[in-house]
């Protein structure tokens, strides 16, 4: 009688790449809990508009995370589901793009990090990582002209509140 082959054990991602993602996906978990915060805060003081445009970026954050783990558990891997700060103290519109900025910058600098690592380790997890790359580079982009807008409107120079107005109606009515 032949003897029945048994299946063979996949191959697992590596342990570097693993970690890399399990990290990223904490960080997209705390981008989505800071999103979350600020559209709360934006809606309870009337920045309507501000809101809606914190709470998509919410969802876009969130759905970073669902991908990250998407790609562990096609390798085989059971994703870190992590613990995330997620009370953030919003008290300015203005505050809340400082803050958004400078999470997207470090994001973007831990998924170049990530990539610079696996590139010549793991080419097939540095190019799914590309995706990731990209949008952290357009959303570093998109926070940096509201940044520009805002230094142009030079708030320092009085009518604060009437700019502010401005600012949030026109660029975050999209």
């Amino acid at each position: 009688m032949a003897k029945v082959p048994m299946p063979i054990t996949p191959k697992l991602l590596g342990k570097e790449a693993v970690t890399i993602i399990n990290n990223r996906i904490s960080d997209e978990y705390t981008a989505h809990y800071f999103y979350m915060n600020a559209a709360n805060w934006c809606e309870g003081v009337g920045y309507v508009n501000a809101a809606k445009f914190f709470q998509a970026e919410s969802d876009n954050e969130l759905a970073h995370a669902k991908g990250l783990q998407d790609y562990l558990v096609q390798w085989n891997v059971h994703p870190t589901i992590p613990q995330v700060k997620t009370d953030y103290q919003i008290t300015s519109l203005v505050g809340a793009i400082n803050e958004a900025y400078n999470l997207e910058y470090d994001l973007l600098q831990k998924y170049m990090q990530g990539s610079e690592l696996l590139m010549s380790k793991d080419l097939a997890t540095f190019d799914f990582l590309q995706k990731y790359r990209e949008i952290q580079n357009d959303s570093v982009k998109e926070y940096s002209d509201l940044l520009s807008v805002l230094e142009i409107l030079k708030l320092d120079e009085g009518d604060y509140n009437y700019k502010i107005l401005y600012f949030e109606n026109h660029y975050f009515n999209q």
